[in-house]
């Protein structure tokens, strides 16, 4: 098990937040330092009491067959309001918490949410890769800001995600004739080498494997005991 050695406190206001991030955005690192990837993980986060405890999971598969390998799941309280933009500071005390359950630590992180593709180009995932020094990769169900061209329907056809002429990312076709996702650099890797993993674990549905086993578990949707040991 590893442990992460704190960088900022959880506990702040808006302006302490913009601060931290345009702090620790200029250790964001855009070159491919992924080695041989043997396990990926899929990083998620539910709430739970009215709001007020994030339940936050992570699911480490093998790679390439995308074989659920170890689930971690815990529980924090939430201690920032709902601000987009900021959800990192909301499920990132709780997704840490997970990570350091496991007896694996993966090769790299899908997070479910935006990496660069950002306002102050410091989303969840370039947060948790930062904090972990883990490769990590925003793959978000939704554009947050930016614009790209129309896609071909293909499989694996993409586009760049631009936000004031800069490339923050790419919208990405996983699945014919549905709706892209939303790939950026979260750390430690191009966004070429993102796009390639994400293609690789979506093998048959639009969302990747582990984000599909990430969120089942962070949405409660299936029991602990359900689980394979």
């Amino acid at each position: 098990m590893s442990t992460f050695e704190p960088r900022h406190s959880w506990t702040v206001t808006m302006e302490e937040a913009v601060a931290i991030q345009q702090q620790l955005r200029a250790e964001v690192i855009t070159e491919d330092q992924l080695g041989e990837v043997r396990y990926v993980a899929g990083v998620d986060a539910g709430f739970e009491e009215e709001g007020t405890v994030a339940r936050a999971a992570v699911a480490v598969l093998t790679f390439p067959d995308l074989a659920l390998h170890e689930y971690a799941i815990a529980h924090r309280p939430v201690t920032f309001p709902y601000v987009p933009g900021f959800l990192s500071f909301r499920e990132i005390p709780a997704v840490l918490a997970a990570l350091e359950q496991l007896a694996t630590l993966p090769d790299v992180l899908l997070c479910d949410g935006q990496g660069l593709a950002h306002p102050r180009r410091f989303g969840l995932a370039c947060h948790l890769g930062v904090l972990t020094a883990l490769p990590a990769i925003g793959v978000a169900k939704s554009r947050f800001i930016g614009q790209h061209d129309p896609l071909p329907e293909e499989r694996g056809a993409w586009q760049p995600l631009r936000d004031q002429g800069e490339l923050i990312g790419a919208a990405l076709r996983t699945r014919v004739k549905t709706q892209p996702l939303y790939v950026s650099i979260g750390h430690r890797l191009s966004l070429e080498r993102a796009i390639e993993v994400v293609l690789q674990c979506t093998p048959k549905y639009r969302l990747p494997e582990t984000t599909r086993w990430a969120h089942r578990m962070a949405s409660n949707l299936i029991q602990e005991g359900d689980l394979p040991e």
